[in-house]
């Protein structure tokens, strides 16, 4: 067998905000069953699929620890078994009106719940836990409830990033070596708290290289290697303008049959109403998924040549896309996944994942990385421009809150009501409220939960001031459960000086 042209790794990024006990829809839960019934489900059954034939290092899979915790907790399960089988009662209801695409749903809702009650339901981590101890995927950690960390204290960047890497040694049994940096949000000098974490490896997007992404790169003398998203080839997927799933042969995210909640029209054109598009096709939808399969290996083979005759030695090609984007938003992705990830090694190119990569030693020389994200812009402007301008200004309150708060107590043993304040700290600091903001996707929901986290905080860090531990604690009883009972306020350690709170 030859040489292989060069290597590919695809990354997969999987993350939802907290919203166990936080709405049901439009916005709330139904987003978190909607996208593990979708997505979550099929990509595991996939990759489940091919470890099975012995296929190793298929891809790099970041699940956030906020997400992690809900696909293991007991609430969110139920939540999620009755989901499905509500999936189920809704395909039966449409059959008199929609006869074939209520016989599709009525089987992909059968086996969904078949797989969920065999493999999923004591929870997501012993499913991951099981690809990873396989050796299909390398699974990548990252902080606790995904903050944009540019705008992080030094301090409270450490302590979130310190309480996500726990969390996944806990649910995973080992500390992971990569991470997904929420937002691909990157500041001068982060690399160095990665580092004095144990992190060797972390995501930017391409821009941030300049393109030149063939490579991984040091940061700086800091050793961690920067691995940069190739939007040449990722935004032939998937991009603001163009892409494979809005071709005409897909099914439509956007157009709903309203009694029964389920799709029935394929994208037929991009310009076309709702009522006048065409009824979705599994046959052309199947024709679909082969030619724009083969299209991205033929894209990725010749990037791969096009690297190997400018380094002269073989290169890499990143792509990373948002878990969710494979089921929930493209119906037909888990297949293309598949596809692809067969296709690739017959045509010469060799896939692994960053930990393979970087095993390889695809390995360039270093690189000073400027500010960046992999936002509109590619810059901060997401999460730190006008028009968040509010959640900018309370995240800087309530980190100030956290560290005051975490240098009041001499106790060398935990204390719960510190402990509570931190977790809230950390939700309020998500970076999927200001996202959702500047995105006006659900502001109102957004801001809501960032200002109520936030007010959780300040009024927490009052009465601890004051002393008034009983009320403190009758606050925190009346709370909903959260995501990370291990968090210890303790491990903020001495706070450091909150000058480095930048000004937006």
């Amino acid at each position: 067998m030859t040489d292989p042209v060069g290597t590919f790794c695809l990354v997969l990024h999987s993350h939802l905000p907290w919203l166990a006990r936080h709405g049901r829809w439009p916005v709330g839960e139904e987003w978190l069953y909607q996208s593990w019934a979708h997505a979550y489900l099929p990509v595991v059954d996939v990759l489940g699929r091919l470890a099975a034939e012995g296929r190793r290092d298929l891809l790099t899979l970041g699940v956030t620890p906020v997400l992690a915790a809900q696909l293991d907790d007991p609430h969110c399960l139920r939540g999620m078994h009755d989901w499905l089988g509500g999936w189920l009662l809704r395909a039966h209801g449409a059959a008199p009106r929609l006869p074939g695409l209520a016989v599709r749903e009525h089987r992909a809702a059968t086996a969904a719940l078949a797989v969920f009650e065999e493999r999923w339901r004591h929870g997501g981590s012993p499913v991951l836990r099981d690809l990873a101890g396989s050796h299909a995927v390398e699974l990548l950690g990252g902080p606790a409830t995904h903050p944009f960390a540019p705008l992080l204290d030094d301090t409270v960047r450490a302590f979130a990033l310190d309480a996500g890497l726990t969390d996944h040694t806990r649910r995973f049994g080992h500390r992971p070596a990569g991470i997904w940096a929420p937002e691909c949000g990157y500041a001068p000098g982060m690399e160095t708290g990665y580092a004095a974490a144990g992190v060797e490896r972390f995501l930017v997007d391409g821009p941030a290289l300049h393109g030149d992404t063939a490579l991984l790169r040091p940061v700086g003398d800091s050793g961690v290697l920067a691995a940069g998203r190739d939007l040449d080839v990722t935004y032939r997927v998937w991009s603001p303008r163009a892409g494979y799933p809005g071709g005409p042969d897909y099914r439509d995210f956007h157009t709903f049959d309203h009694p029964s909640g389920l799709k029935p029209s394929r994208v037929t054109g991009r310009h076309v109403a709702p009522h006048d598009k065409q009824p979705y096709d599994p046959v052309r939808a199947a024709a679909a998924v082969a030619r724009d399969a083969a299209d991205f290996v033929r894209v990725v083979r010749e990037r791969l040549a096009c690297i190997r005759g400018r380094l002269g030695r073989p290169g890499l090609v990143v792509a990373a896309f948002d878990t969710e984007l494979f089921g929930h938003w493209w119906h037909e992705g888990p297949a293309w996944l598949e596809a692809v990830l067969r296709a690739l090694p017959a045509a010469g190119v060799r896939v692994t994942t960053l930990r393979g990569a970087m095993d390889a030693g695809l390995v360039g020389g270093p690189v000073t990385l400027p500010e960046s994200s992999w936002g509109l812009g590619k810059d901060w402007n997401v999460w730190a421009g006008d028009a968040v301008a509010d959640l900018v200004a309370l995240g800087g309150t309530v980190q100030r809150d956290l560290v005051t708060s975490a240098a009041g107590t001499s106790s060398r043993a935990r204390d719960p009501l510190r402990d509570a304040l931190a977790e809230q700290a950390l939700l309020a600091l998500s970076s999927d409220w200001a996202f959702m903001v500047s995105h006006d996707s659900a502001a109102d929901y957004a801001r809501g939960r960032a200002r109520s986290h936030a007010d959780r905080v300040a009024q927490l860090s009052r009465l601890l001031a004051a002393g008034d531990r009983a009320a403190a604690a009758t606050a925190v009883a009346s709370w909903e459960p959260g995501p990370f009972g291990h968090v210890d306020a303790r491990r903020l350690g001495r706070p450091r000086p909150t000058a480095g709170l930048r000004p937006r």
